[in-house]
């Protein structure tokens, strides 16, 4: 599901909501890309062949990761930012920052 409860118990989309579908055909695509690799494979295709999907499969995942990010700190760090200017609490927004620094810190590795 892709809906939280928030502190008061009422629902909340997560930032990738309104992205939601194309994200998911992203994704299938992605997953027939690695049965294509793994075909190429058990077919003994050239090596270099191999590593060149390989190499599709990790940028389109490095794309679906940027666009999580950037709709973490779009719609999540954004309402935190509110919410903590509300209660006048910085520590929900800066948990949030600190939530997209460690994914980035992930991604890069």
């Amino acid at each position: 599901m892709d809906t939280t409860q928030n502190p008061n118990g009422h629902a909340e989309h997560h930032g990738y909501h309104a992205d939601k579908s194309a994200l998911e055909r992203r994704l299938k695509r992605i997953e027939g890309q690695v049965r294509g690799v793994a075909r190429m494979v058990d077919e003994d295709k050239y090596c270099i062949d191999i590593l060149t999907q390989i190499s599709a499969i990790n940028a389109a995942l490095h794309k679906v990761s940027v666009q999580l990010i950037d709709d973490h700190i779009g719609h999540c760090v954004v309402d935190a930012t509110k919410s903590s200017i509300e209660s006048g609490d910085p520590r929900i927004v800066q948990e949030k920052i600190a939530e997209a620094t460690a994914a980035i810190s992930r991604l890069v590795r």
